[in-house]
């Protein structure tokens, strides 16, 4: 059975400016459940994660202030949230929602956190609406539980995914995979074990063949036991914060790619929505058939 974090505290009081791509995670859920491809039983509400996993990855100076609400108004700014505890509150039961569909992962082959991807969280702060780095946290709880060891992380947002790549980069049991947009944010790239960027406007010829050629490559190099896939939908050629032009079908098809792959090499995979912001129709549409192929592939 597939299973899905959500938990509905996802939606939070926030300024105009950040209501639009916040509304994603109400309303996936009831897409899903509308046409079919999800019941109420595919869905699991997280609790929060315990903080010795938190400090497994985060400096404690980071996140004593984080909890306490104490950034600095420059760091408020990096984040691009307003501090409140509603949005701690979000952040620990995102980071357990990844962590709880590891074991869900590993029994039926994939599963999805509703949320998550938070790629732009460093171990000592947070920048780009992201604040506590939900894959790398799960990633070292499998580490450190004997329950993996060689991971991939495959980040395919149109950001780099440069919180993660600091996170690791002398983690040799964790190979960090980014492919992204090279002129869009950060503009200050950290360094993954492979960076792809991808020329503005590159669509979905060049951009599935280039992906292809590596994610195959990655697979027999790394000889991963877990996957984690970052599958923002920002590289549509509608988003508004993005530099490529994927259509709706060549996201498709990279989804396809990339479970199709840790299927066929069966290793379990755990999906995080990412990035998107398109209109809210694009966002959905292009969330919605990421679920739809994992009911295709896997069950």
């Amino acid at each position: 059975m597939l299973k899905i974090a959500w938990a509905p505290s996802y939606v939070l009081p926030l300024p105009p400016h950040h209501r639009f791509p916040m509304s994603k995670y109400e309303l996936l859920p009831q897409q899903l459940l509308h046409e079919g491809t999800a019941t109420e039983g595919n869905f699991f509400e997280p609790t929060p994660i315990d903080t010795k996993w938190i400090l497994r990855t985060h400096e404690a100076n980071y996140w004593r202030r984080l909890r306490a609400l104490q950034l600095t108004a420059a760091e408020e700014r990096r984040c691009g949230f307003p501090q409140t505890q509603q949005l701690v509150d979000r952040e620990i039961t995102i980071a357990q929602g990844t962590l709880a569909c590891c074991a869900f992962a590993r029994r039926h082959g994939i599963s999805f956190n509703i949320a998550g991807g938070t790629h732009h969280a460093f171990t000592n702060r947070g920048e780009g609406f992201c604040l506590l780095n939900d894959q790398a946290i799960a990633a070292n709880y499998l580490l450190d539980n004997g329950l993996a060891k060689s991971i991939l992380i495959v980040d395919l947002d149109v950001h780099q995914g440069n919180g993660t790549a600091q996170i690791f980069r002398s983690e040799p049991r964790v190979f960090t995979f980014s492919m992204h947009g090279a002129n869009n944010y950060p503009l200050q790239k950290e360094v993954s074990d492979l960076d792809v960027g991808l020329a503005d406007g590159t669509a979905d010829a060049l951009y599935l063949r280039t992906l292809e050629l590596h994610l195959c490559n990655l697979l027999e190099r790394v000889q991963p036991d877990f996957m984690f896939y970052q599958a923002g939908v920002d590289i549509l050629d509608t988003d508004k914060l993005g530099t490529l032009a994927v259509s709706q079908a060549g996201c498709r098809a990279r989804d396809r790619l990339v479970l199709q792959a840790a299927k066929s090499a069966r290793v379990p995979l755990v999906v995080c929505m990412g990035g998107g912001y398109s209109d809210i129709r694009a966002i959905i549409e292009a969330h919605a058939n990421t679920y739809r192929l994992a009911q295709e592939l896997f069950f």
